[in-house]
């Protein structure tokens, strides 16, 4: 069993940074990826940014030069560092986690509780 614990969120000014982090803990064989995913009232929810196990990362065009996705393996846990934020940026953001639970296994995928990140203009 998987467990995601994601911190971080909060209320901030336009112009403002935030640093999001997410713990996952359980048994499993291996990490493959992390990552964020953010969802506005209305709308789908989406990838933000993306980091594997490999340290390659993938962000989408409206956070790049804003964002920055880290991982730290030792402590599986991922961080994303958000910085000139923008009123558009207020979402709930979702940590996901895709790993194996035994190194045979195929990929599995589980998601954090979410956490709110508001940017007042």
């Amino acid at each position: 069993q998987v467990h995601l614990v994601e911190s971080g969120g909060g209320l901030v000014q336009a112009g403002g940074s935030l640093r999001l982090s997410c713990a996952a803990s359980g048994t499993f064989a291996s990490i493959l990826e992390m990552g964020w995913y953010r969802q506005a009232p209305g709308k789908q929810r989406e990838l933000v940014a993306r980091i594997g196990s490999d340290g390659n990362t993938n962000s989408a065009d409206s956070v790049k030069g804003r964002f920055t996705i880290s991982m730290d393996n030792a402590k599986k846990t991922v961080y994303l560092q958000m910085n000139r934020l923008k009123p558009e940026d207020t979402a709930f953001y979702y940590c996901n986690l895709v790993f194996k639970v035994h190194t045979w296994s195929a990929p599995h995928d589980d998601w954090g509780q979410g956490t709110q990140v508001t940017v007042s203009s």
